[in-house]
């Protein structure tokens, strides 16, 4: 092309003024008016015919087809427009036409090459039925999200919706008061709720506060967990747990409609309301009902000890009873849970944060919500006795001596503000990429994160 006199890198700007869709919903008022139309997209389809091709160009959101003829460009534009490769980005000038297969097209009397694509892309040449080729290697796929955004529309749709999800949970709080608050990423002490020391401060004053924040745990990459991922916590002033219970509810039916403009969505063959209240059980009665161990069963460790060695899972690890009654929970609880559920009643060793329960020695004022046997949201009603939460954090560093690596460290500063007062509050923390999972029927984390935790590629 250099050779030729154009610089396929050299452009800087292109103007244009109708996407492809536009382009296709008003072709017929814009073929009347006669005018001159301009385009640029990637081209993701070609088609020869001797002195004459169809390529099919994107701009992203839509596509429409362009028809080139040697007779239209001269002969060095038929030269140039001969070494255009799939991938490759121009820019067209003509006028609209239908062919004789009535295929709404643009007859282009100039081509303006913007960007040479230098590798093969997973892209075809026009088939029956089929514009593009796939791009069907998993490891491919999210290693080079470009390419598959390229070759896999419903990757991109997944992506985009993702997006618009986190975007309408920013919405929804907006508009009930909340202000939106950030926190620092980098802290001394790493905390079950990440931004909670510092989110105390703002509770003092603001009634309202949420965060959209990235949180990082050092774990495994799993088909539900990335050791980066996306956080919403949220606190609200002199409201408890079932006033958290109601926000979560009215957050997913507010972003599905907004999203998906209804509150009933289908999720692998089976419809979601997410206009009806979620179900609320008990953490102790689901258990017996799932795995036969009675309530007077986890009144004490060695009790419960011996019932989960009954039901078959190992005990050689576990050094509380709290981590025995949620061990159970995740084995024979959460993938029975594929209703919108809250489970109520968790332990007070694995839930340092979180009020006891004054009707339940033992146990606290938390919830966790399920959907398609995964937990989507973690809620407290919140400590705010500073002489409770030392206990629990001297409670917390006797365990982790013990060898529990998840035990809650001692926080001196968050201790300090709650001594200077601090209102009874709730709150909320919602992981948004297992949210994305949930309503957009993702059975892989990966799908829904633009860039995922890969393994370096080996050589």
């Amino acid at each position: 092309m250099r050779e030729l006199g154009h610089d396929p890198f050299a452009v800087e700007k292109f103007e244009f003024k109708h996407s492809a869709q536009e382009l296709l919903d008003n072709f017929d008022a814009l073929v009347a008016e006669d005018q001159e139309i301009t385009f640029a997209g990637r081209i993701v389809a070609m088609r020869e015919m001797g002195k004459a091709s169809f390529l099919q160009l994107s701009d992203g959101d839509g596509r429409i087809q362009v028809y080139i003829k040697k007779d239209d460009l001269g002969e060095t534009g038929w030269e140039i427009s001969m070494l255009l490769d799939l991938g490759d980005h121009i820019g067209v000038a003509g006028k609209l036409f239908r062919t004789r297969t009535e295929e709404r097209s643009i007859h282009v009397s100039v081509i303006t090459p913007m960007s040479k694509s230098l590798h093969i892309l997973p892209l075809g040449k026009e088939k029956e039925g089929e514009s593009w080729g796939k791009l069907s290697d998993v490891e491919q796929r999210y290693r080079h999200r470009h390419l598959d955004l390229l070759a896999n529309p419903e990757a991109r749709k997944m992506l985009i919706n993702r997006a618009k999800i986190v975007s309408a949970v920013r919405h929804y709080f907006d508009q009930e008061g909340y202000l939106e608050v950030e926190t620092p990423l980098l802290q001394l002490e790493a905390g079950g709720a990440a931004a909670r020391p510092f989110l105390t401060h703002y509770n003092a004053d603001v009634p309202k506060v949420y965060e959209v924040g990235r949180v990082f745990r050092n774990e495994g990459v799993s088909n539900r967990h990335n050791p980066e991922f996306t956080m919403l916590e949220f606190y609200e002033a002199y409201v408890n747990l079932e006033d958290m219970m109601t926000r979560v509810e009215e957050c997913f039916k507010f972003v599905c409609l907004e999203v998906f403009g209804s509150t009933t969505i289908d999720l692998g063959g089976h419809s979601f309301d997410f206009e009806k209240p979620w179900h609320r059980v008990d953490l102790l009665e689901s258990i017996e009902k799932f795995s036969g161990i009675k309530p007077e069963e986890l009144r004490d460790f060695d009790s419960a000890k011996a019932a989960m060695a009954r039901v078959g899972l190992p005990t050689a690890k576990e050094n509380n009873l709290g981590g025995i009654i949620e061990k159970l929970l995740e084995r024979f609880v959460e993938n029975e849970l594929q209703e919108p559920t809250f489970v109520v009643g968790y332990p007070i060793e694995t839930s340092p944060l979180a009020k006891k329960d004054p009707n339940r020695p033992g146990f606290t004022r938390r919830f966790e919500g399920y959907i398609r046997g995964r937990e989507v949201c973690n809620a407290f009603s919140e400590i705010n006795d500073p002489i409770d939460q030392r206990e629990r954090f001297e409670q917390q560093l006797g365990a982790r001596a013990a060898g529990d690596d998840e035990a809650h460290p001692m926080d001196e500063e968050f201790l300090y503000a709650l001594e200077c007062g601090m209102p009874p509050a709730g709150g909320c923390g919602i992981g948004l990429d297992r949210m994305a999972m949930m309503l957009l029927g993702s059975e892989h984390l990966r799908e829904i994160l633009m860039f995922p935790m890969m393994k370096p590629e080996q050589d």
